[in-house]
């Protein structure tokens, strides 16, 4: 019998993600010219897409620009008004396997707020499958065990829901804003997670935090007024100007075109990320230590601008 084995917190392992039987086996999801909304008025207009590279697919727009719908519509939650949402060519929403093989994370916390923690888990394990005692410990959530989810903090309550993500192996994950509410460790611990998960799965990854999409996502999805305003590699999204901020031990102005700026950086505008390291090069062959170099705006903003 094959298991599937990963690292949570601390190292620990745990007897969940990354089933090796399956690693051979790569699925894909195709929208095809998809219209879909609430009481017959569409959100989201004309969306096609294929995504069949696993890896985490970062969906990103304004507020209110169709991504919970995009979610919901993948899930099977809401019937397309026209158009095909299909995994491995087949269409979801006529299949109860096939949205079975769908796990979604939405950005609201819905579970029964009269339950424990534990008793949550055990519920949905009991209807679902897998093990609430492994999706505890990846979680780190023993002490909150027997507590009350009505008793739990926001961000706790994240947890648990996140938990219930991973009771048992999925082949496609829709994480709507997985990380709201979660202070910044438990943040990286949850995107380390995620990352290893999507060696072998897809995974669909919402968030309004730029970046972290940055960090964490390989290809990009972007909603604007609920069409597909881009689908490509994060890679190939490129800024007009990049500004990259430089501390060093003397005052490189005069070795550079770099002004002094905000939080005692000097500031330097280049137009492509090589002519950073030049500058980079020049700074340190006049025997000027640099004690941090880093890239001040995020190109995916840009997007958000146009």
């Amino acid at each position: 019998m094959c298991h599937w084995y990963g690292y949570g917190p601390a190292n620990k392992k745990f007897k969940v993600l990354r089933n090796p039987c399956l690693l051979d086996k790569m699925h894909a999801l195709e929208l095809r010219n998809v219209n879909s909304g609430y009481d017959g008025k569409a959100v989201l207009h004309d969306i096609s897409f294929t995504a069949k590279e696993s890896s985490v697919y970062v969906v990103l727009g304004p507020n209110g620009a169709g991504k919970t719908t995009l979610f919901r519509t993948i899930a099977g939650i809401l019937e397309p008004l026209s158009g095909n949402v299909l995994l491995d060519g087949e269409e979801i929403s006529s299949s109860k396997e096939l949205r079975s093989s769908i796990n979604y994370l939405s950005h609201y916390n819905a579970l029964p707020e009269e339950m424990t923690v534990y008793n949550a888990l055990k519920f949905y394990s009991d209807m679902e499958g897998g093990d609430p005692e492994t999706a505890i410990d990846l979680l780190n959530l023993k002490e909150f065990g027997n507590k009350r989810i009505s008793e739990l903090s926001q961000g706790q309550k994240k947890r648990v829901s996140i938990a219930k993500v991973f009771l048992k192996e999925r082949d496609v994950y829709l994480l709507d804003e997985p990380t709201a509410n979660l202070d910044p460790g438990l943040s990286k611990e949850i995107r380390d997670i995620i990352l290893k998960l999507s060696k072998d799965k897809l995974v669909l990854y919402s968030s309004h935090n730029l970046y972290e999409a940055t960090d964490i996502g390989m290809n990009l999805i972007l909603i604007k007024d609920g069409k597909l305003a881009m689908f490509d590699k994060i890679a190939n999204v490129r800024s007009k100007e990049y500004r990259v901020g430089i501390k060093a031990s003397q005052d490189i102005s005069k070795i550079v075109d770099a002004k002094k700026g905000e939080g005692g950086y000097y500031i330097l505008s280049v137009s492509k990320p090589e002519e950073a390291g030049l500058a980079l090069k020049k700074i340190v062959d006049k025997g000027i230590m640099v004690t941090e170099m880093r890239e001040l705006d995020n190109p995916l903003q840009e997007l958000f601008e146009k």
